[in-house]
Parts: structure tokens; C-alpha cells; sequence
């Protein structure tokens, strides 16, 4: 049954837009959308574009696009929070019976979410975008993220499909959720494999970005990337118990051989060089167990502070809820200022 039909008529899609500094991308942007919601005609699609701390010309293009279309929801951030948490902020402000996510930048094209759609219509609580291409991309980014995918499935209980990244389509019942899931280092393709529920992959080709530079440097892909391993797996602290327990053993073997060499066969040995080497040894072996535990205990120490995991500004044709609306933190007014779900 066509879920539209099963809620009575036309329902809503809700299609989540993280941007910053998009302000070459945006009008090209929302005509390709606009022409998405007239090739699905079935559906009352609704934008939420979160402004993540831009520095450009984007605020002001949101502004005006809220203020013609009464269907363009815009929410401010106070600064930059990231990609992640901008996704997070349009989910938490959603309510329609399929949520869409994809990027500002068109590497993702729109019109794929039509197919997206029609998945979630036969049944499919998630439909993801499965990248058969990558178009615009150096072949050391699309070689890294290659290996990336695959090692964190090899290293993680939950499967993850490879190739993907945020642009997917997911019905109510996972929007809702992953609305309660509320870690701080999110990884949100991740969560939603986490979620489970029946999954089809829709393949397409990646398109080269619209306008402007990438907002995922070098530094910000290996943040993103020990976000998504630490939070789906605990085999860094294996692996270091591992190396430690090597480390140790090598340690009490060594000590047996100079034992013997000394009791036995009256060999002893002056080894200054090699007890400088094994304590340089050892001492590397301790400071990357030790690293590995900070960054779980740091993660630890991040969500028992309880700080919201975003600040709102300002909120534009914000949509009302038919439940309950998204918690807000303590000493947050309503309105105008509203500030992040803790």
C-alpha cells in the first residue's frame, strides 16, 4: 500500500539540507528540488535547511527562501556545530512521514530521492544512496574513503553499507528514533544501520560539487573517521590489550633468555643498547594503549557534560509537530533564540 494512501491523502516528506557556505550551490539547489516535488505530486514536501555557522552570503539566501515559501523551514545556528550535528538539529525538527537528508553542494543529485521515495512507498523503512561513481573527486579521497568503509566493517558488529554517506530517505519510525539517540560524536549512517529496520540501496552516480571547495579537508575526514570507529566498535581497546599482552609476554621471555644466559652458561650479557631498546619499546607500546583509552574516556567525558549538542539562533516557518516536540535543554526560551535538543 502507498503510505500517502495509508495516512489518509497526501503525507509529508520532509527533506533535511545541512549548509555552510553553500551560497553558489543554493538556487540551483532549489530548483532541482522544486522539480523533484512536482515529479512526485503524491507527497507535500517540505525543506529544512540548517544554517551551520555560514560566512557567506547563505544566510541571507535562506532568509529570502523562507520568506517566499511558507514550505522552506530555515534554522540558524548560533556557530558552526558540523555536518552531523546540522542533520541532527533538522531531524529533531521534523515530523514528516519520510525524512530525506542530503547535501547542499549537489554531489548528490536531488532527483534520486523521487527513487528514494518509492522505496519507502513499497516498504522499506531506508533507502540509501549506494555511490557507483565519484565524479570531481582526487583519486586519493576516493581511494581512502574506499579502504575507509571496508575496514569499518570489518571492525564494527553493526553492518554499515559501504560506499554510502548521509543522502538516504527513512520512513517515521527510524526518524523517531534517532531522535532519542542523543551521543554527542555522532556518525549518522552509522546510527541509522544501528537502528536496523528493512534497508534497500539505491545506486547512482556521484556528481562533482555545483560551486565552491569542500568543507571535509584532511583534518576533518580523520576526525570523521575515528568518530565512526570509536562510536560503532571496541576493537581499538582489544587490539591494544592485544599489544600490551605481546608486549608483556616479550618482556618475561626476554628476561628468562638473560637468566639463563647468565646462570647457566655463565654468559653475561652487557646489553645496554638492547635494554635502552626495549625500554623505548615498551614505552611506545604504553603510550598507545594509553591513547587509545583517552579517546573513549574523552568521549565519555564529553556526553557527562550534558551540554546540548546544538544552539539555535533563530528559527524561520518552523514546523509544528503532530507529537511531542524535540526536548529542549534548561534555560532556553522558546521563539526567536531557541536554543539546540540536549
Amino acid at each position: 500500500m502507498n503510505r500517502s494512501e495509508s495516512i489518509g491523502g497526501r503525507g509529508f516528506v520532509d527533506v533535511i539540507i545541512p549548509v555552510y557556505n553553500e551560497m553558489e550551490s543554493l538556487p540551483a539547489l532549489w530548483k532541482r528540488l522544486s522539480a523533484v516535488a512536482a515529479a512526485c505530486p503524491r507527497w507535500s514536501w517540505r525543506y529544512i535547511f540548517v544554517n551551520d555557522g555560514s560566512h557567506d552570503e547563505s544566510r541571507r539566501i535562506l532568509d529570502s527562501l523562507a520568506e517566499e515559501h511558507a514550505s522552506c523551514t530555515v534554522i540558524h545556528f548560533s556557530r558552526n556545530f558540523g555536518h552531523q550535528m546540522a542533520v541532527t538539529a533538522g531531524l529533531d525538527h521534523s515530523s514528516g512521514d519520510i525524512v530525506c537528508i542530503i547535501d547542499a553542494d549537489l554531489q548528490d543529485p536531488p532527483e534520486v530521492m523521487a527513487d528514494m521515495v518509492r522505496a519507502i512507498e513499497e516498504g522499506f523503512n531506508v533507502a540509501y544512496g549506494q555511490r557507483i561513481q565519484r565524479t570531481g573527486e582526487s583519486a586519493f579521497k576516493t581511494l581512502t574513503a574506499t579502504w575507509f568503509y571496508r575496514i569499518l566493517a570489518m571492525m564494527t558488529s553493526v553492518e554499515i553499507p559501504v560506499d554510502t554517506g548521509d543522502f538516504r530517505a527513512i520512513d517515521r519510525n527510524v526518524a523517531d528514533v534517532l531522535r532519542v539517540m542523543r551521543e554527542r560524536h555522532r556518525f549518522v549512517r552509522g546510527m541509522v544501520a544501528w537502528v536496523g529496520f528493512r534497508s534497500k540501496a539505491i545506486s547512482y552516480r556521484r556528481d562533482a560539487r555545483h560551486a565552491g571547495v569542500t568543507k571535509y579537508p584532511i583534518r576533518r575526514m580523520l576526525r570523521f573517521a575515528t568518530d565512526a570507529l570509536y562510536s560503532f566498535s571496541d576493537v581499538p581497546l582489544r587490539v591494544a590489550g592485544y599489544v600490551g599482552a605481546v608486549a608483556a609476554l616479550s618482556g618475561f621471555v626476554g628476561i628468562v633468555y638473560i637468566i639463563v644466559q647468565g646462570v647457566v652458561f655463565r654468559n653475561y650479557l652487557p646489553g645496554v643498547s638492547a635494554v635502552l631498546f626495549a625500554v623505548l619499546a615498551l614505552g611506545g607500546v604504553q603510550l598507545l594503549c594509553i591513547g587509545v583509552l583517552g579517546q573513549y574516556v574523552g568521549r565519555i567525558f564529553d556526553q557527562g557534560k550534558g551540554r546540548p549538542l546544538y544552539v539555535i539562533a533563530e528559527v524561520r516557518n518552523a514546523i509544528v509537530p503532530g507529537a511531542s516536540p524535540a526536548p529542549r535543554p534548561l534555560g532556553v526560551r522558546e521563539g526567536a533564540s531557541s536554543g539546540g535538543a540536549a
